[in-house]
């Protein structure tokens, strides 16, 4: 009778099979770990990016303002009456100036950007001129076309929409005499860690 030589049995022991288990697991986590940093760093982009539009666009708007008059008497939007700084860049401010006329001016505004079916709508929240909140809505389509609604009633955030407070900075006589720089900053809400964008421009 022969009996089979235990020393050439295969297999796995238990210890085997929890330290392949243990190799694994440590695997799956890096692997979940990379997962978020890459979705957190492409979030981020695309925050970064939509915010640098946004600055843009707001230049682009106070800078044709500035086209409409001459530099002596500039539009209220851009004026900064005795000199110094109107606005700020940590705050939301308003304030009454007078440059050829006398406006109710605020220095920021909020976007609140969704993309949709329907396309891409932007809203912004400024003060009438009696102080109260009014919310302008202006939704892009796919076809080019552009809509815009204005009321005193918040509009219904659609699920997807995320928040940006633009505020902005206008300063007489930076960085020379004669000049005027204006300065954006746009910030993402409700989203930790989001990194501000700046972008400034000099103007006569």
């Amino acid at each position: 009778m022969s009996y089979p030589n235990p020393r050439r049995e295969s297999g796995f022991t238990l210890l085997e099979t929890i330290l392949a288990m243990v190799i694994l697991t440590v695997g799956m986590l890096a692997l979940a770990s990379l997962f978020a940093k890459t979705t957190l760093t492409s979030n981020m982009s695309r925050y970064m990016s939509t915010q640098s539009l946004l600055a843009s666009e707001k230049l682009d708007d106070l800078n044709r303002l500035s086209e409409k008059l001459p530099p002596t008497l500039p539009p209220p939007e851009i004026a900064v009456p005795g000199g110094g700084v109107a606005g700020s860049l940590t705050a939301d401010t308003s304030a009454v100036v007078t440059s050829g006329v006398t406006q109710d001016v605020d220095y920021f505004d909020t976007v609140q950007i969704s993309a949709g079916n329907t396309g891409v709508s932007e809203t912004f929240t400024g003060l009438n001129g009696g102080g109260q909140t009014t919310y302008t809505t202006v939704t892009h389509s796919p076809n080019g076309g552009v809509n815009s609604v204005t009321g005193t009633v918040a509009p219904v955030a659609p699920p997807d929409a995320i928040n940006f407070k633009r505020r902005w900075v206008i300063e007489q006589d930076v960085p020379v005499v004669g000049v005027r720089r204006i300065t954006v900053r746009v910030t993402v809400m409700d989203v930790p860690n989001a990194v501000p964008f700046q972008l400034s421009m000099v103007r006569p």
